[in-house]
């Protein structure tokens, strides 16, 4: 690869490629540019290219304001005032170029690269516009500036070639502050892998790298570490919370893998395939710039050539007309149809909850017609909580207050969750003291120097208390998805406590309004059917896919897809990253995970699942005005570009456009552009 200033060079095809190419994709935080033959040319991290941006959109804004202040601003506010301006027609057009210049052929330069590549392949997107609106203008101007005798006008459009750069380098920084962290989900997902295992050879401790850890190995965890391998427990007894990877709220059993075939390891590879098999969304205006940039040019050149050639007007007028053709289809408006419109959906998304880390989130969600709900963690709260306290023989608060005596010195989620619902109704509870917890079984204890056994079925059978009509109590609960216990103090059955993780607030009204709006709801869990299908009916969910495991997420993403369906995944943890990835928008929680949190497209900062709603609502109000930005920047130029050709003067009308009235159109098709964008801000969620 070779390398010419901010340029490198394909010493296949010999193009020249930057940060400007269309062809790019990110691996492991680097960005990669690729060339028409898909031929790799150069790579920068994003940070370099997010600063680089900064640095041009920083320069371009210098320049091109005060230019803009200059020749615009201040004469409409002397118009106004009725005041007299002691301007130098010389003296402004030579600020102007001084000021305009660098613009052009330094922030600017972007475009032309752009533009050299665009030619090179046959192809005219929005750099070819950009650059042949903003030299037209400041090549126009240049020549009115030392050229005076050229024409008769010595009005000058530095200020329109600068200030469009500005504008379009200041919508692409803004879209790409928040795309610019693209592969920090695979960062934080490499982080939480440990680097290095305790390992038990010949007898003795011993620390390995984690990738020199083999099957068969027995390794050393101790309290509080992280565990760096798939594996089985071969001595001692503890609790591990699983839930970030699992998705479910009771820790979980997993197989013998280890190195890289371990959960995460496999987490990782899926989020990193997912994120480059995204294929690139078609922006409007470039498709537009296919067919309108070779018809205006044929349009300018022909006009030229009839007036020059058939019509023998001197060169000066012919050039005039061919200046005023091309600055009628100036893409000022056009370079911001889109940014413009972006810019205020995404901020109006801010004051609603919503962070949108690019254009392409929030283009795609209007097609979403299936929305995927993470259960634990999104639908559901992520923590079990008391549901029912079904006494037998003694009252809800004595049996809260022995359940919750006896858990105290437990660090197991469900006797958490117990504690929790007993001290929240106010319960004093007691030190207990013989405390034995019983793995798979439950807890023996004493309580106020009473016998407590707190378990499920198999616990109260070894313990040999019949449970008698607690029986289908238990089985009622379990048959709704709680995690049932019961509690023999003494010897005999006092009650029956259930334990579930309960539905958020914000759910149910969410899912109503999604299918009101005809967008299919469907929900995606590693947990049981029967614990998954009762939360599914509390909310109206009818579409349930259970038991899936984390690295199966994806793959059932990928299946909606096949059936031809948009489809917008909602989730929290670390295990809904490969499915956020592969979802067509990936939607996280905002109180979810760093790594969920930086796979997903549209984060919601409230935690409020009426968010997701807002989010496809809001997408498309913005579509909506990007269409109609598109036509108005359109409408205006093209609908003078005959005029700017000469037609009327032709047919004998008279009517001739200056490049002045030229250069008040495409002025006035960027305020209409700007003005519909605003009214965005008028936007209010309807859930």
């Amino acid at each position: 690869m070779e390398t010419s200033g901010d340029l490198a060079v394909d010493p296949v095809c010999g193009m020249y490629v930057d940060e400007s190419s269309e062809f790019s994709a990110v691996v492991r935080g680097r960005t990669y540019y690729f060339c028409s033959h898909t031929c790799l040319v150069t790579f920068l991290r994003p940070e370099q290219e997010l600063r680089r941006l900064r640095r041009d959109t920083a320069i371009a804004l210098l320049l091109a304001t005060p230019l803009v202040v200059l020749v615009m601003v201040v004469p409409l506010l002397a118009a106004a005032g009725g005041w007299s301006l002691p301007y130098d027609d010389n003296a402004i057009a030579f600020v102007g170029f001084l000021l305009a210049t660098p613009v052009q052929f330094g922030p600017g330069r972007r475009f032309y690269h752009g533009t050299w590549d665009a030619l090179r392949n046959r192809m005219a997107n929005m750099d070819v516009l950009i650059s042949l609106g903003t030299t037209a203008a400041w090549g126009y101007s240049a020549i009115v500036t030392f050229l005076p005798g050229l024409f008769l006008d010595r009005l000058t459009y530095f200020e329109a070639s600068a200030f469009i750069i500005a504008l379009v380098l200041l919508g692409n920084y803004l879209q790409e502050l928040a795309k610019g962290r693209a592969g920090d989900a695979l960062r934080k997902l490499l982080d939480l892998q440990p680097r290095t295992a305790t390992v038990m050879r010949e007898g003795r401790e011993t620390s390995v790298p984690v990738e020199q850890v083999a099957v068969g190995d027995a390794l050393v965890v101790r309290p509080g570490e992280r565990i760096p391998v798939d594996g089985a427990v071969l001595e001692g007894v503890s609790s591990v919370d699983e839930s970030m990877l699992t998705g479910e709220s009771i820790p979980v059993d997993k197989g013998p893998k280890v190195g890289q075939d371990t959960a995460l390891a496999q987490i990782i590879k899926l989020v990193e395939d997912a994120q480059q098999s995204r294929a690139p969304i078609q922006r409007l205006a470039d498709k537009a710039a296919s067919v309108f940039v070779p018809v205006v040019i044929t349009t300018a050149l022909v006009a030229f050539l009839a007036w020059y050639v058939v019509g023998q007007k001197p060169f000066s007028w012919s050039l005039s007309i061919f200046i005023a053709v091309i600055i009628i289809a100036c893409p000022c408006a056009l370079g911001i149809a889109t940014p413009a419109a972006i810019m205020v959906g995404t901020g109006k998304g801010a004051e609603n909850g919503l962070l949108i880390k690019g254009a392409e989130y929030l283009e795609k969600a209007r097609l979403v017609t299936t929305v995927v709900f993470d259960k634990t963690g999104t639908l559901t709260k992520g923590r079990p909580a008391v549901t029912d306290v079904v006494p037998l023989g003694s009252s809800e608060m004595e049996v809260l207050r022995l359940a919750g005596s006896a858990e105290k010195g437990s660090e197991h989620p469900i006797a958490e969750s117990i504690v929790r619902g007993a001290e929240g109704r106010g319960i004093r509870l007691a030190a207990p003291s013989d405390f034995e917890a019983i793995p798979g079984q439950g807890i023996r204890a004493r309580v106020d120097g009473r016998s407590v056994l707190l378990g499920n079925r198999h616990l109260m059978e070894a313990a040999g208390i019949a449970l008698g009509g607690a029986e289908a109590i238990v089985v009622g609960l379990e048959d709704r998805g709680r995690t049932a216990m019961v509690l023999a103090v003494d010897g005999k059955v006092a009650g029956v406590l259930a334990v579930a993780d309960t539905a958020k607030s914000s759910a149910k009204p969410a899912i109503e309004a999604l299918r009101r709006m005809g967008v299919e709801v469907a929900m995606l869990t590693g947990d049981n059917a029967r614990t998954a299908k009762a939360i599914a009916g509390e909310l109206g969910i009818e579409t349930v896919l259970a038991e899936v495991l984390p690295g199966e997420k994806a793959d059932r993403i990928k299946a909606l897809q096949a059936q031809h369906k948009v489809v917008a995944m909602v989730g929290d943890g670390i295990n809904d990253a490969p499915a956020l990835a592969q979802a067509d928008v990936g939607i996280a929680i905002g109180s979810g995970t760093d790594v969920a949190l930086e796979a997903g497209g549209i984060v919601l900062i409230k935690d409020d699942l009426r968010d997701v709603v807002a989010a496809i609502q809001l997408s498309r109000r913005t579509v909506g005005k990007i269409r109609q930005n598109l036509f108005w920047a359109f409408f205006y130029n093209t609908a003078l570009i005959p005029v700017a050709a000469g037609l009327l003067f032709a047919v004998g009308l008279g009517v001739l456009l200056h490049p002045v009235f030229a250069g008040a159109a495409m002025g006035f098709s960027s305020v209409s552009v700007v003005t519909n964008s605003l009214l965005l801000k008028r936007f209010r969620p309807d859930v």
